[in-house]
């Protein structure tokens, strides 16, 4: 049983990785999530200034809930937020904006 764990490990680890490099290319893309139109990311070119530089989000935000309710509709929280609600826009599925968050996570 041990065992079987410890091999189930590494692909969870990997599908991880792949979710994270896929939720970059999302929040990256201008057609998209188009983070870099109004913050700062690591490795971004051309990014905006409106909002926060987007770093350390895992210390910042523990538990990924917060930032999947962020990318869904920030205005729930803040109505007058500039963030646009991906999620309730239908800008981004949910799979789109869990990929993001896995990304967000890496910063």
């Amino acid at each position: 049983m041990a065992l079987t764990a410890a091999l189930l490990l590494p692909i969870g680890a990997t599908h991880a990785q792949s979710n994270a490099a896929e939720g970059q290319k999302l929040a990256f893309d201008r057609t998209k999530g188009n983070c870099l139109s109004c913050h700062a990311i690591k490795e971004g070119d051309l990014p905006g200034t409106i909002g926060p530089p987007l770093k350390d989000l895992k210390s910042k935000y523990p538990d990924r809930k917060d930032l999947v309710a962020i990318l869904t509709d920030e205005t729930r929280r803040n109505p007058q937020t500039a963030m646009p609600p991906f999620g309730r826009n239908r800008i981004l599925t949910e799979e789109e904006i869990n990929a993001i968050v896995d990304f967000l996570q890496t910063l």
